[in-house]
């Protein structure tokens, strides 16, 4: 799988992915980009975008995508290290061009 991170996920999910391609915005030079043209930008190199970004299915049209989207319920560096199972899984199981949200205790 080639998978994003965006950047208000802390960097240290990228070890959840050992196995996979995985690329944070900020490494591509992505950072501040806007959401609209960061995932058109990410659906012509990566498999699946993951996000914190809790407001990004109001603000963008995500009809007709070619990526899969995993929207994390927080950003916080220690829920998101505790929850590596449940983040890995979910991954894991998603279709293609899907929407999941994962919410973290």
């Amino acid at each position: 799988m080639r998978i994003l991170v965006d950047e208000c996920v802390p960097r240290q999910i990228v070890q959840f992915f050992q196995n996979d391609e995985i690329h944070t915005v900020p490494e591509l030079g992505w950072s501040g980009i806007k959401n609209g043209e960061l995932i058109k930008l990410a659906e012509a190199k990566f498999d699946i975008f993951i996000t914190s970004d809790r407001n990004l299915r109001y603000q963008q049209n995500l009809t007709d995508r070619k990526i899969s989207i995993v929207e994390l319920s927080t950003n916080d560096g220690d829920m998101i290290l505790s929850s590596r199972e449940k983040i890995i899984h979910s991954v894991s199981t998603l279709s293609d061009k899907s929407y999941l949200e994962v919410t973290l205790p």
